[in-house]
């Protein structure tokens, strides 16, 4: 396979707790991350979603197993070489959007890029380069709190994008949107996949979401209990994904 692997976890495990009062939230969990994929990542609450996101963008450390991103192995990382990492090889984007309300959008989106030391004209190229893509260039000197939800959370999705990561960790994106401004987010992260930008990790509990995505893994009880890969049709694929929902209970908020 010639497609670059950006991610890479082998028995990932991780307990929360000691002695009786232990609880295994992950458990011997497995997956590779190549940078053309789009994966998104479903379960019941409680399943252990989120804990395998913040690990995997190294907010949390596994208790044991390995997780490799970029080729390196960052449980073996120092805190200041973990921090090269993020900055440089990973973007998020938040269900709350976190955009600095005194910046502008333009600013919010250069911000990372600005404290990487670029000029203020690469940063100002990329941001418009982003904004066009997003839909966003007549929105850019305007502030959080003159943007609706959906620009908002594009604004943060050009944030994420704009140091050229190579992966996007985004925890329940379309969570706070409406259904217009989620299709317009989706869509956006569909071509940034398919333009070969990024690979993109969503966890989220909507199946019109996660239809989105090139394949969807169920994690339940700690485990990732199986694969659904997307077809031709999106539609068909959506289905697939409320058959399996309605099958393991549908209880995914």
């Amino acid at each position: 396979m010639n497609e670059k692997k950006v991610v890479e976890i082998r028995n990932l495990t991780k307990n929360y707790g000691s002695g009786g009062f232990l609880t295994a939230v992950l458990k011997g969990v497995n997956l590779e991350i190549y940078k053309n994929d789009f994966i998104a990542v479903m379960g019941p609450s409680g399943s252990g979603k989120t804990t395998l996101l913040n690990i995997l963008s190294t907010i949390d450390k596994p208790t044991q197993g390995i997780v490799q991103l970029d080729g390196k192995d960052v449980t073996k990382l120092t805190n200041k070489e973990l921090s090269k990492l993020r900055r440089d090889k990973i973007g998020f984007v938040f269900q709350d959007y976190n955009l600095l309300d005194t910046m502008t959008l333009q600013d919010n989106i250069a911000l990372p890029l600005s404290l990487n030391g670029a000029s203020s004209r690469v940063c100002m190229e990329k941001t418009m380069e982003l904004s066009r893509m997003f839909g966003l260039k007549d929105h850019i000197t305007k502030y959080p709190y003159q943007l609706s939800g959906g620009q908002k959370q594009r604004g943060a999705a050009c944030r994420a994008l704009i140091t050229e990561p190579e992966i996007i960790f985004a925890d329940e994106p379309t969570g706070a949107l409406d259904s217009r401004s989620s299709k317009e987010l989706l869509e956006c992260f569909k071509t940034v996949n398919d333009s070969g930008r990024a690979a993109i990790l969503m966890v989220t509990h909507d199946a019109y979401s996660a239809s989105y995505a090139k394949d969807v893994y169920i994690l339940n009880d700690g485990q990732i209990q199986c694969r659904l890969s997307r077809g031709e049709s999106r539609k068909e694929f959506y289905d697939r994904i409320i058959d399996m929902q309605a099958a393991m209970g549908g209880d995914f908020a």
